[in-house]
């Protein structure tokens, strides 16, 4: 895994941890202790991924990611505290890949930069196959056909266009809102009996002892990738 990493957090003692845990694994530490400081940083060093701290001395990490995804694509890992689920969800909304809460452990936090590192290389590499191959889920969406371990799996429209969704994202919390809004479309985004009904109607048809849905209390849901994943 190599690649570079802006680190904007104001705990000299997290900054320390994450230097420490990057040198093994090829990856390179660029820090900044507030957030003008780390919008600076995106712009001089142009990192593969930023690590965001929500709260920071000068403007918040919200802040950080609007301003951010105004101009660059660049992936957002933001770090919070328990208890913050609502600024976990708007800054998800607003444009973060993906958050770890603290205290979180160290393989914890490479896993998720290599899952994000990863989906962005094979976003970016041409591909003439339509096919999304994740452990023993198979999504043909070319001819909208949806396998499990090699066995023929019949959704519904509905089912399949959430489906559909979360493999856009795969890899990525999608919040309740934002499915919603992309499923049933905008007058929809609070009606989240919609979404606990249909991911539970999708969980049981995808169900071969593997949870490939994973709900991520209070924000959203994930899509998870496996080594084998494909795009």
């Amino acid at each position: 895994m190599k690649g570079s990493i802006l680190v904007i957090e104001d705990d000299p003692a997290i900054r320390r941890m994450l230097n420490i845990a990057f040198q093994d694994t090829g990856l390179k530490a660029i820090e900044a202790e507030t957030g003008q400081d780390g919008i600076k940083a995106v712009v001089h060093h142009q990192p593969d991924l930023i690590l965001l701290d929500i709260g920071l001395p000068d403007i918040s990490g919200l802040e950080v990611v609007q301003n951010v995804r105004t101009w660059s694509k660049v992936p957002i890992i933001v770090l919070s505290a328990n208890g913050q689920e609502n600024l976990k969800v708007e800054c998800l909304e607003s444009g973060a890949d993906d958050y770890v809460t603290k205290p979180f452990g160290v393989a914890e936090l490479l896993a998720r930069i290599r899952v994000v590192l990863r989906r962005e290389i094979a976003a970016k590499s041409p591909t003439d196959s339509p096919v999304f191959v994740s452990g023993s889920l198979k999504v043909d969406l070319a001819a909208r056909e949806v396998f499990l371990a090699g066995e023929r799996i019949r959704l519904t429209p509905l089912e399949y266009k959430l489906l559909t969704t979360l493999i856009k994202h795969a890899g990525k919390i999608v919040t309740h809102r934002q499915l919603l809004s992309e499923v049933w479309g905008p007058d929809y985004t609070e009606e989240s009996q919609y979404l606990r009904l249909y991911i539970g109607y999708l969980r049981k048809k995808l169900d071969d002892g593997a949870s490939f849905i994973v709900n991520e209390p209070g924000v959203g849901y994930r899509l998870l990738l496996t080594d084998s994943t494909a795009n």
